[in-house]
């Protein structure tokens, strides 16, 4: 009997990618909600090296990394692949997805900073999204490196879902159909699927979540900012 355990965070885009991936492929696993501020044993236990979420646990054995945990579910299970199966488009898509994950914290960062740091992360921001339009392969498929949902997308699904999140606790607009048709688009795509449509946490309850979580991050920036 398979034995899988998630440690998660409801609100956590990173957590988000391993349930949407488990429900991708049907396998059904106990989930454990964390309070960052109150770290369960047995999280400590199974990730001593980054304390954080999310951790997949397969029988027994964990496994950190919200993207390393996706190419893990993605071999483990195989059925509805994340992968194409032609190495070139393999490649790409693992290019693809390990682009996204390396600019994604880079990508929040407009949502912990104000004034002028907060105008250069817009602007950085900008500059992300337009490589992801114009080199991705968007122009001719409904997902990135392809027509059904696969790596990339998984790690760019925060920006269909708590994006918007931060841009309306903002007051900014980035993925406007105007400004970025492709990206646009591909929000739609990502949110018609069934299993990410029936797991996103209540957008209601992010906004209230992450308004607080603003206010912390902009207080530990005003308290660096002398030094």
């Amino acid at each position: 009997m398979e034995d899988i355990k998630v440690f998660g965070l409801w609100s956590s885009p990173f957590s988000q990618r391993v349930v949407w991936t488990l429900k991708l492929k049907g396998v059904s696993y106990e989930y454990y909600d964390e309070d960052l501020a109150n770290k369960s044993n047995l999280l400590l236990q199974y990730n001593p090296i980054y304390k954080k979420v999310p951790v997949l646990v397969h029988n027994g054995k964990p496994i950190s990394e919200s993207m390393v945990i996706v190419q893990y579910i993605d071999e483990t299970w195989p059925q509805i692949p994340l992968l194409p199966q032609d190495a070139y488009e393999r490649a790409k898509a693992r290019f693809w997805s390990k682009f996204i994950e390396e600019k994604s914290m880079q990508m929040m960062e407009f949502f912990i900073y104000d004034g002028e740091r907060q105008e250069r992360a817009i602007k950085e921001t900008l500059d992300i999204l337009r490589v992801i339009e114009n080199e991705s392969g968007l122009s001719e498929k409904m997902f990135i490196c392809g027509n059904t949902i696969g790596l990339a997308d998984i790690a760019l699904g925060w920006v269909a879902h708590t994006l918007p999140v931060m841009e309306e606790i903002v007051g900014v607009k980035f993925i406007t159909i105007d400004a970025f048709p492709h990206l646009h688009s591909w929000v739609k795509n990502f949110l018609e699927i069934p299993v990410i449509k029936n797991n996103l946490p209540p957008h209601e309850k992010l906004v209230e979540y992450f308004r607080e979580r603003r206010k912390v991050f902009l207080a530990m920036a005003s308290h660096h900012h002398h030094h």
